[in-house]
């Protein structure tokens, strides 16, 4: 029989991180961030907690990540300590290891309760350049009007049809003007479910139901995901029930 692998030490401490994707990392992959972000942690120096068995892994969990090409501003992980360290030493030490664009915006000590549960809608902006203002409030009055919208989206096991309407709490359109010139900008409340509704989506509902055809690709930002306060439609901080505990 082989030899049984030696036990890790236990985790003393976990983290939840908040971190971003800005510029041109938006276009990093969930695995390419899970790649870099163990070669941050080793460059850092952090006492990281292993998984036991025959090919340990670093102990971190990730939450929800956003799509390949969507910028965030609210993007989570886990990670698990095998020593108890300065949640702000921390923030610092990885932000300084990971590329510019891949920010480290906060980091607590973990409280009970599940992250994940936390996190169930997320707040949008989507920048769309040189599109008409009347024709994007237009489509998006005609997609609040309707109780359901249909929409298709390729999945592993082939298209699905999925009603995309019901998930969003929140949608408007404001003018706007950015770098590249004049633009709408769509905010959006979208809950979590299965399946998720992702932007894309409503943007293939506002093309299917209203013609709202983008003149140029849209630039997506998730500004907020956590905990959704259903009298206001407003997404609040998942790591505040964290600081109140500590």
């Amino acid at each position: 029989m082989p030899d049984q692998p030696a036990q890790q030490p236990p985790a003393v401490q976990k983290l939840r991180v908040r971190y971003a994707k800005r510029g041109r990392l938006r276009f990093t992959s969930h695995r390419d961030f899970g790649r870099a972000l163990e070669r941050a942690v080793r460059r850092a120096g952090l006492p990281i907690a292993y998984s036991s068995g025959f090919s340990p892994h670093p102990r971190i969990s990730y939450a929800n990540a956003s799509s390949t090409g969507a910028a965030s501003e609210a993007e989570y992980f886990e990670v698990s300590l095998a020593e108890s360290v300065d949640p702000e030493v921390v923030r610092a030490a990885l932000d300084a290891a990971l590329p510019p664009g891949l920010d480290i915006v906060d980091v607590v000590t973990a409280g009970p309760g599940a992250l994940a549960d936390r996190l169930e809608a997320s707040r949008w902006e989507i920048l769309l350049p040189e599109a008409a203002p009347d024709e994007v409030a237009a489509a998006v009055s005609t997609f609040l009007a309707q109780d359901t919208v249909e929409v298709e989206r390729m999945t592993k096991r082939g298209p699905r049809r999925f009603d995309c309407r019901a998930a969003v709490l929140v949608l408007s359109a404001r003018a706007d003007v950015g770098e590249a010139g004049p633009c709408v900008i769509l905010e959006m409340v979208v809950r979590h479910g299965t399946p998720a509704v992702r932007p894309d989506d409503i943007l293939a509902g506002l093309r299917l139901i209203a013609g709202l055809v983008l003149p140029v690709p849209p630039v997506q930002t998730r500004i907020e995901q956590g905990p959704l306060d259903p009298q206001t439609g407003s997404v609040m901080d998942p790591l505040d029930p964290d600081r109140d505990a500590s």
